[in-house]
Order: structure tokens, then C-alpha cells, then sequence
């Protein structure tokens, strides 16, 4: 049966690491529960207090990393002003190239360069026609300054940032929720606790839903480039990555098990580890199951049945520790790219 669905989703995984005084090692196959003697699970892993402080820690680090300092750039409208000599003094935007026009000087390269610095520069040039020139430049307008927000918001898009804003500040620009019709009532779309912010090819382990009302943890000074997708809550899906012939994301379907996930992702490759993995549980408490395949294979254990928004991946090698595991997967350009990805046709 083909599967076709038509909205976005986003889950990330805040990285941290996991200590083996719950995790165990992947060098090892530990014993079922005995709870249920055919059950495919062998272990289960959650955050523990040490991986939630780091998590806490590399959020405080970006609160009190130091500003950046702003960087002139295309677009920008920003006014010259030469003391004494107004008919010097102008405004202007920055050329696509970087430059502004300027009498004596012509064209003067200022994209790329601090407000201080292509100030001196343009006092330096003026020197041989003014005695000690006095200059100043005021930013009108900054176009360059800008992030993305995408998702169940009600108006995604590109948005100019101040030194100031921060993500609650993007999310009420954004329009807050996109709204959708639920047994003819309009309730929210986004699903916070599954959304995603990016920064540098790096997703940032912050709490939506504590952001958006203002905590100063997680609600963090944007940065130029940065990237937010909010989930929709109406998508339940699966994720498959990793050493699978065709990874991707697919609608979730009550009953839907592992072993019919793989089959669908074209199995998997030769170079896959003997065991894979369960991500579940949504970003602020993610659990982690190793699961048994060939056990089911051999039909000494059960088929898994898999949750919305699960996450199956397929690692490559015998991966040590938890730790280790959650470093080489997250972020991988895989992942990322699967998981604010539209929903793939797939074949059972």
C-alpha cells in the first residue's frame, strides 16, 4: 500500500552524553527483562542528571557568550556624516558587492567590516583632501541581519533581528501557531515540544515550550542564520536512518512495526550493526531502546510495534557507550535533513 502524507515535521535530539550506570555497554547483549521472554528489547536508556547539567551547561554557555560584534552588509541603509562638510555627508545602502559611493573616494568597501572599522576607513581616505576629517556612520536599517522560521508558525519566513531579539521574540513575529480544524474547532498546529532550532549546523537543546514563555534559559539571543522549525502536531510519523538503503520519513500507521519500517527503507546494508535503535519520547526526556532484530528474525522474539515520531536507526558498527553512540548520530546532516523533510511515498 503507498503512503502519502502532506505536512512537515521536526524532532531533535538535544546531545548530551549518557553514563553507563544505566546504559551498560554495547560490547555486550545483556539477558531479556524476564518480564516477557520474547521480547525484542534489550535495553532502555533515558537522560540521566549528568547529561541533563551538560545540557543545562552548554545552554548557560550560549547565554553568556559574548555578543558578536555586528558586521556591516549588503542592504543595509546606514548615513556618512563628515563634521563640518554636509555636502559630503550622506545616506545610503550597501551595494550588493559591499560598497558605497562616496565624492573623492568613489566606491569604499565597507560589507564585512565593523562600523569602527569602515568608519577609520573612510576618515583615512578623506585625509588628503581634509584636514583631520571627523566621520561618523548611523545604521538606518539592517537587512542582513536576518533568520529563518519555518513549520506549523502562522507566517514562516525570513526575518530581520535586532542585538536584542530572541526566540520568543521570532515565534510572535512568526505569528505565533498556525491554526487547523480539529472536529470543526480551530486549535493550534505547532507541537513545541518536537520543534527544532539550528544554529551553525548544530542543533541548539533548547525547550520551545519553555522559550516561548520567556524562560531566560532556553529563550536565547538570536544570532544571524539561525534556523527554527516548528512541528505540526497533527503528524504522527516514523523516522529510519542510518545504514538503510533508503532512508526516510514516513506516516505513522497504528500497528506499523519494526521489522515492516525496515523492509520499506529496502533493509539493511551490509554494514550495519546487529542490533538497532529506538529513539522515543520527544526532546525534553528522550528514551533509547536496543532492540534485538535478529531475535525476530529467527522468531524468538516479538515484532516491536513502533510509536508516533519514533526514531529507528540503524548504526553502522558495535558502538561502546551510550555517550559515544549519541555523539556520531547527532547532529549528522542525515538526520537533519530527514527530520524537516517533507513525508516520503513508500511501498510495503
Amino acid at each position: 500500500m503507498r503512503r502519502t502524507a502532506y505536512a512537515a515535521f521536526a524532532l531533535a535530539l538535544a546531545a548530551g552524553c549518557y553514563s553507563d550506570r544505566l546504559t551498560g555497554r554495547y560490547d555486550t547483549t545483556p539477558e531479556g527483562d524476564g518480564v516477557e521472554a520474547d521480547n525484542a528489547i534489550l535495553e532502555e536508556a533515558g537522560r540521566d542528571e549528568a547529561s541533563q547539567k551538560e545540557r543545562i551547561e552548554k545552554l548557560k554557555k550560549i547565554a553568556m557568550a559574548d555578543d558578536i560584534v555586528y558586521l556591516l552588509d549588503a542592504g543595509d541603509s546606514i548615513s556618512v556624516s563628515v563634521y563640518g562638510h554636509q555636502d559630503l555627508s550622506m545616506t545610503t545602502k550597501v551595494s550588493p558587492d559591499g560598497c558605497i559611493g562616496m565624492p573623492f573616494l568613489g566606491q569604499i568597501k565597507v560589507g564585512g567590516h565593523t562600523i569602527k572599522d569602515a568608519t577609520e576607513t573612510i576618515r583615512a581616505g578623506l585625509e588628503p583632501y581634509i584636514k583631520h576629517p571627523v566621520v561618523s556612520i548611523t545604521v538606518n536599517g539592517v537587512s542582513s541581519e536576518t533568520v529563518t522560521i519555518g513549520g506549523a508558525c502562522a507566517h514562516p519566513g525570513l526575518y530581520n533581528i535586532t542585538d536584542t531579539s530572541r526566540v520568543a521574540d521570532l515565534y510572535a513575529m512568526a505569528g505565533g501557531s498556525a491554526v487547523r480544524l480539529f472536529n470543526g474547532v480551530e486549535t493550534d498546529a505547532a507541537d513545541l515540544e518536537n520543534s527544532l532550532f539550528v544554529r551553525e549546523g548544530e542543533i541548539v537543546p533548547l525547550d520551545f515550550q519553555k522559550a516561548v514563555v520567556g524562560d531566560p534559559l532556553h529563550n536565547i539571543k538570536l544570532r544571524k542564520g539561525d534556523y527554527a522549525f516548528i512541528a505540526q502536531r497533527m503528524e504522527s510519523s516514523i523516522t529510519i536512518c542510518g545504514e538503510v538503503t533508503t532512508p526516510h520519513k514516513r506516516l505513522y500507521e497504528p500497528g506499523t512495526g519494526l521489522i515492516e519500517v525496515l523492509t520499506a527503507a529496502g533493509w539493511m546494508k551490509e554494514s550495519h550493526w546487529s542490533h538497532v535503535i529506538i529513539i522515543r519520547n520527544g526532546l525534553s526526556d528522550p528514551k533509547m531502546y536496543k532492540v534485538d532484530v535478529d531475535g525476530i528474525l529467527a522468531g524468538k522474539c516479538r515484532n516491536v510495534l513502533l510509536k508516533p515520531n519514533d526514531i529507528v536507526y540503524v548504526p553502522r558498527d558495535n558502538l561502546a557507550e551510550y555517550n559515544v553512540f549519541i555523539r556520531k548520530l547527532l547532529p549528522t546532516a542525515q538526520l537533519i535533513n530527514l527530520l524537516t523533510a517533507r513525508f516520503s511515498t513508500v511501498t510495503l
